[in-house]
C-alpha cells in the first residue's frame, strides 16, 4: 500500500461541517426500534460501532418525517417533538468518538416493505385489512412488492413538504450535524423526479423542471426553518434503469437527467451530493452482487401478509430453489447490458494471501477476493466523476461529492479521491462486516480487513424478520477445516461454531441494554 493515504484526510463542506475523514457510513436500517417510531438503547449501541470503528460521519438510516412514510415498523422516525430528546442523544453519543451524525429524511411513497397498522385500510363489508394506497407521484404499485399508490393532491404535497422542513427543525433542535434528503433509490422524493415513475399532468409532474419542482419545495423549506449555514446534502440516483421489474417500463432518468438535478440542487444551496443510482431498492445495479435468496427463503414470508400483491410471487421466487433462474433471468439481465459503461477506472492494490485471514481463505481465497473487488468496489464512480466535473464547469467547485459503491480498500479510495472522482466514499455492508475498519486497519496502513465483505448481500434481506448484520458464515469461522470431510460431524461442529460466533456478533447490538423504567414511579426513584 502506497505511503498515501488521503482517506484519513479531513474533509471540510462549505456549510462549515468539518468530518474528521473520507468515510461516511452510509444508510443502513434495522428494525430494532418502537412501533410508534420512539427510538431505543439498540439504535444507539448501532451507531456508537461505527463511531467507535472510526468513520468520520455516520449517515443515519432512513428516517421517515411522518409515520405514513416509513418503509416498515420498528424504525426510528422523527415527525414528532418528543423524538428530540433521543436523536439528541444518538448525536451526542457518536461525537464522543469524533463522529459527525447527518441524519437522512425520508419518505417512502409507494415504496413500502411492510406498511405497518397505521398505513391500513379495512373493507367496511369483509372487515379485511389492507394496505393503505400509498401517497406518490404514480398511481401505479410498488415494482417490487406491489403495495398500492395513489396520484396524491396538491394539498398533500404541501403537506408533505411541511413535514420534511418540521422534522429538519427537530433534526437542527437535536444538535445533528446535518441532514441528507433521500432523493434516490425509488422512495418518494425520487417518484417525483423520475421519468419512468412521475405520471402527474400538473405543475410537480411533466419535463425534468416540473418534476424537480417537489425536491426543490423541500430544499426551500428545509433552508427556511434551519437556515442557510446547517449542512444539506442530497441522495441522488443519477441514473434510474427503472425498466428492471417490469422489463417493458419506461427506463426512467437518464445520465443528462441526473446531472441536471444535481446541478439545480447545487444551486438551490445544498452543500454535497450523494451520488447513486437506481429507482427500487434493491436494484440490480445497486448494491451490487448477487441477489440474497438464502436470507429472503428465511425472512420474507413476513411479507405475505403485510405486503402488496406482488408478495407472495416474490416469496414462491425465493423459496424455492428450482425457481432462481428464472428470477436471475430477469433481475440480472441490465447489468449484462451496461457492464461496458461501469469497468472501474482503476484496481486497488492486489490482495496477497497474508493479508487475508487464514480461516477465512479457506471459504473465500485471495483470487476470489480480488475478482470480488474488482467487480463490485466502485462501480459507481465514473458517474460521481461526470457530476464533479459539471458542477466544476458551472463554477459551482465548493460542492462535494460522496459516492457510494462498495468500497472497503484504502488504495482504491486514495485513488478515487486522488484522481478527482470523488471527495469522500459511503459504506454500508463492507462496515456492517467490519465496523472498526478505518481505526483497526486504515489508521495501521492495512489496505483491507483480514475478513472482508464478500458483497453476498445476505444483510440487507435480513431486517425483515431477523436483526442487522454481517449474517455470511464464511466470515466467523473460528477453527480450519482444510482437513476436514465436508460430511463429517467435525465439519458439521465447525460450522455450529461459526453460526454462534456471527450470531454473537449480530446479537451485540442490544449490549448494553436499555435501564428498565417504572411508569409508576417518580423520577426521583429511577
Amino acid at each position: 500500500m502506497s505511503n498515501s493515504n488521503t482517506v484519513l484526510d479531513p474533509i471540510q463542506f462549505r456549510s462549515g461541517l468539518t468530518v474528521k475523514n473520507r468515510v461516511f457510513r452510509s444508510s443502513v436500517t434495522g428494525r430494532w426500534d418502537n412501533y410508534d417510531g420512539s427510538g431505543n438503547q439498540a439504535r444507539v449501541n448501532w451507531e456508537n460501532k461505527f463511531a467507535t470503528g472510526g468513520v468520520g460521519a455516520i449517515i443515519s438510516s432512513y428516517v421517515p418525517v411522518s409515520i405514513e412514510g416509513r418503509i416498515t415498523p420498528q424504525v426510528s422516525t422523527i415527525h414528532e417533538d418528543r423524538f428530540i430528546p433521543f436523536w439528541r442523544t444518538i448525536g451526542e453519543t457518536v461525537r464522543d468518538r469524533g463522529c459527525k451524525y447527518i441524519i437522512q429524511l425520508s419518505h417512502s411513497g409507494r415504496q413500502r416493505d411492510i406498511e405497518g397498522i397505521e398505513n391500513t385500510t379495512i373493507d367496511p363489508h369483509s372487515k379485511a385489512i389492507r394496505p393503505k394506497p400509498a401517497p406518490s407521484a404514480t398511481d401505479r404499485d410498488d415494482q417490487i412488492n406491489g403495495l398500492p399508490a395513489n396520484i396524491m393532491s396538491k394539498d398533500k404535497v404541501e403537506e408533505i413538504i411541511r413535514d420534511f422542513a418540521a422534522a429538519a427543525g427537530r433534526a437542527k433542535e437535536a444538535k445533528l450535524d446535518g441532514i441528507e434528503l433521500h432523493s434516490s433509490h425509488g422512495y418518494l422524493i425520487n417518484q417525483f423526479l423520475s421519468a419512468g415513475i412521475n405520471r402527474r399532468t400538473d405543475e410537480y409532474g411533466g419535463d425534468l423542471n416540473g418534476r424537480y419542482l417537489f425536491l426543490k419545495k423541500i430544499v426551500h423549506a428545509i433552508r427556511d426553518v434551519v437556515g442557510p449555514d446547517f449542512h444539506l446534502q442530497a441522495k441522488i440516483s443519477i441514473r434510474e434503469f427503472n425498466n428492471i421489474i417490469p422489463p417493458f417500463a419506461h427506463p426512467g432518468n437518464d445520465f443528462e437527467d441526473g446531472i441536471k438535478i444535481c446541478e439545480m440542487l447545487a444551486e438551490e444551496g445544498v452543500d454535497a451530493i450523494h451520488v447513486s443510482r437506481g429507482s427500487t431498492f434493491p436494484h440490480p445495479l445497486l448494491p451490487s452482487g448477487p441477489f440474497p435468496f438464502e436470507m429472503l427463503r428465511y425472512t420474507y414470508d413476513t411479507m405475505i401478509s403485510s405486503g402488496g400483491f406482488a408478495s407472495f410471487r416474490n416469496y414462491i421466487l425465493f423459496r424455492y430453489k428450482f425457481l432462481h433462474p428464472l428470477f436471475n433471468l430477469l433481475w440480472n439481465r441490465l447489468p449484462k447490458k451496461v457492464q461496458g459503461d461501469y469497468q472501474q477506472p482503476f484496481s486497488g492494490t492486489k490482495v496477497e494471501p497474508e493479508a487475508l485471514d487464514a480461516f477465512f481463505q479457506e471459504h473465500v481465497s485471495a483470487k476470489e477476493m480480488n475478482e470480488l473487488l474488482y467487480r463490485h468496489q466502485g462501480t459507481v464512480l465514473r458517474d460521481a466523476k461526470a457530476v464533479k466535473d459539471a458542477l466544476k464547469k458551472k463554477g459551482l467547485n465548493d460542492i462535494k461529492i460522496i459516492t457510494t459503491g462498495g468500497f472497503q480498500q484504502a488504495s482504491f479510495i486514495n485513488q478515487a479521491i486522488e484522481g478527482e472522482f470523488t471527495d469522500a466514499v459511503s459504506m454500508a455492508r463492507m462496515l456492517v462486516a467490519n465496523p472498526d475498519m478505518v481505526n483497526k486497519y486504515f489508521q495501521n496502513n492495512q489496505d483491507i480487513p483480514d475478513r472482508p465483505c464478500t458483497y453476498c448481500n445476505e444483510c440487507l434481506g435480513s431486517y425483515l424478520e431477523v436483526p442487522v448484520g454481517c449474517h455470511n458464515i464464511d466470515r466467523y469461522y473460528q477453527q480450519s477445516v482444510a482437513s476436514m470431510g465436508r460430511m463429517g460431524e467435525a465439519y458439521a461442529a465447525a460450522a455450529q461454531d461459526a453460526l454462534h460466533a456471527k450470531n454473537k456478533e449480530v446479537m451485540s447490538v442490544f449490549l448494553p441494554t436499555a435501564r428498565v423504567f417504572n411508569p409508576n414511579a417518580t423520577d426521583d426513584s429511577n
